[in-house]
Parts: structure tokens; C-alpha cells; sequence
């Protein structure tokens, strides 16, 4: 497993927080997805061998929000 902070930004809400969980949370290779409104940032605990970290960031992307 392999541990990743992203800085996402455009969350403000809880519905952000789902949206973002959900999304990531629903693709194959993922073990945990924890958003931190406060900060802007989502940590993803994933298995690099079952999602890449560009898939990660384009399901959030299409979520409508802008990940560095």
C-alpha cells in the first residue's frame, strides 16, 4: 500500500467531502479516503498496483475539483 496527500482545491462543504470520498472510495485498488476540508487535502491509502495515482486525481478532477 502506498500513502498520498493531495492539495485539492474548491472543496468547501460536506457534500465536497462525499462527492470526493465516494468517488475515490468506489475505485478498485483503494484502501482508505479521507478528506480534510480545513487544509484542502485528500490523503488516499491506494495499491499502486490496482489504480495508478493519475487515475486517483482525474476521478476527483471529475468531480469538479482542481487537484495540484
Amino acid at each position: 500500500m502506498e500513502n498520498i496527500t493531495l492539495k485539492v482545491n474548491g472543496m468547501s462543504c460536506g457534500h465536497c467531502v462525499n462527492s470526493i470520498e465516494g468517488s475515490v472510495g468506489e475505485l478498485q485498488g483503494i484502501n482508505s479516503v479521507k478528506v480534510n476540508l480545513a487544509e484542502g487535502t485528500v490523503d488516499v491509502e491506494f495499491n499502486p498496483a490496482e489504480v495508478s495515482l493519475s487515475k486517483i486525481k482525474e476521478t476527483i478532477d471529475d468531480q469538479g475539483y482542481d487537484v495540484e
